[in-house]
């Protein structure tokens, strides 16, 4: 059985992203964090303290990789017919060269930092949110339609 190789420590992968042209800027919103970017995408990588000792720990997403607007990572919203970059004061359409753009940043970060892969990543971008304007609403718990058999008003 193949052994699958180790991941690199915070630090390692932080040192391989910048040898592979990423931008790596600490990053205030997130304690620990640090902003990695390239060609207009960003992702927040903290180290992840649950898989090893603080020296070793490997990178963890604090933030997925989305576009960079205005300092701000934005999440990819999916409303069933069309993709969104949502920041916390904007929503705007998303482009393909945006999603072109966030997919081949996810599959080189993954793969610098040692992190899993899926299938599913592979075949294009997956988004943050699903939001389907039909199904909206339908989390609300309606009542119990009353059983024809039963009396009504104590009858």
């Amino acid at each position: 059985m193949a052994r699958t190789p180790d991941k690199p420590s915070f630090e390692q992968a932080l040192t391989i992203l910048r040898s592979h042209s990423f931008d790596v800027a600490p990053f205030a919103g997130v304690a620990g964090g640090m902003l990695v970017s390239k060609h207009g995408v960003a992702a927040i990588l903290v180290p992840d303290r649950g898989l090893g000792n603080a020296k070793d720990a490997p990178a963890a997403f604090a933030i997925h990789p989305g576009v960079l607007v205005r300092g701000e990572v934005a999440r990819l919203l999916d409303r069933g017919y069309q993709k969104f970059i949502k920041t916390s004061k904007f929503e705007l359409p998303a482009t393909a060269s945006q999603l072109q753009a966030i997919h081949t940043f996810s599959e080189e970060l993954k793969l610098l930092i040692g992190d899993m892969s899926l299938y599913n990543e592979s075949l294009g971008t997956t988004s943050d949110l699903y939001q389907y304007d039909r199904l909206q609403g339908r989390e609300v718990e309606q009542p119990a339609p009353a059983s024809p058999w039963e009396l009504a008003d104590g009858h």
